[in-house]
C-alpha cells in the first residue's frame, strides 16, 4: 500500500527537496504541496493523506494552528502529522505535541531517518527516536501539567495497563515492554491498544507526553 503525503513548508527549494526525496522511495508518495497553513488546511481536506509533513513557522498561517484546524475538519484526524523544524527546542513542539501531533523532526535529519519516520507515522505505531532529543522530553516534562483531567483519566487503567503506559513513557517499544513485563509482543500490543482507547490517545507521542505529565515518568 502506497503511503500518501503531503508537503507543506513556506520555502520552495525545501518543498522540492522533500517531495523528490519522497517519491524517490516506492511505498510513499507526495499527494499534494502547501506554502502556508492556509493553504495545508485546504491540500489536506483535498487530498486526505496519510501523512502531513508540517513545517512549524510559515507565514499567514503557523504549522501548529493549520494542525488544529485539519484536525478539527470533518475526516481530518484520519490524517497524521509530523512536524518539521529547524530548531531543536523550538517553543511550538511543545503545544504541538500536546496538539495530537505524531512527533517531529529537523530538518537536517538523514534522508533515510524521515522515510523511515513517515512510514512509523502512517502506522501510528511509535514515538519518533531520530530526533526527538532527551532535552525536549525533558524540558516538556519539567512544565508543570495544566490539567487535572488528565491524572482522572488514569483511574480508567488497570494495574498491569499502568506498568505498560511507564514503559512506553520510558520509550521502550513493544518487543522491549513484552521482555520486561514478561509477557508476549501480542499482549503488549493489545495492552497498548486499550490504553490508547481509553485515554483517548492519537498515538504513542500523545502517550509518552500523558505519562511525563501525571507524573508516572520523571526526566
Amino acid at each position: 500500500m502506497t503511503i500518501r503525503v503531503v508537503v507543506v513548508d513556506d520555502q520552495a527549494l525545501v518543498r522540492a527537496g522533500f517531495r523528490v526525496l519522497v517519491n524517490s522511495a516506492p511505498d510513499l508518495h507526495v499527494v499534494g504541496e502547501a506554502a502556508d497553513g492556509i493553504e495545508a488546511v485546504a491540500v489536506v481536506a483535498d487530498t486526505r493523506p496519510d501523512v502531513v509533513l508540517m513545517d512549524v513557522r510559515m507565514p499567514r498561517m503557523d504549522g501548529l494552528e493549520a494542525m488544529r484546524r485539519i484536525f478539527g475538519s470533518a475526516g481530518g484526524d484520519a490524517s497524521r502529522v509530523l512536524m518539521v523544524t529547524t530548531f531543536d527546542l523550538d517553543e511550538y513542539i511543545f503545544d504541538a505535541l500536546r496538539g495530537g501531533a505524531s512527533g517531529f523532526l529537523l530538518k537536517d535529519t538523514p534522508p533515510d531517518d524521515l522515510l523511515a519516520a513517515i512510514r512509523i507515522i502512517a502506522q501510528g505505531e511509535s514515538l519518533l527516536a531520530p530526533s526527538v532529543t532527551t532535552r525536549l522530553i525533558a524540558a516538556f516534562a519539567s512544565r508543570p501539567a495544566n490539567s487535572t483531567q488528565e491524572d482522572g483519566r488514569l483511574d480508567l487503567l488497570t494495574d498491569r495497563e499502568r506498568e505498560v503506559l511507564t514503559a512506553i513513557g520510558e520509550g521502550n517499544s513493544n518487543a522491549e515492554i513484552a521482555e520486561e513485563l514478561h509477557m508476549s509482543i501480542a499482549t503488549a500490543k493489545t495492552h497498548v491498544s486499550r490504553i490508547l482507547t481509553k485515554l483517548g490517545a492519537r498515538d504513542r507521542v500523545q502517550l509518552v507526553v500523558l505519562a511525563f505529565q501525571t507524573g508516572i515518568v520523571s526526566a
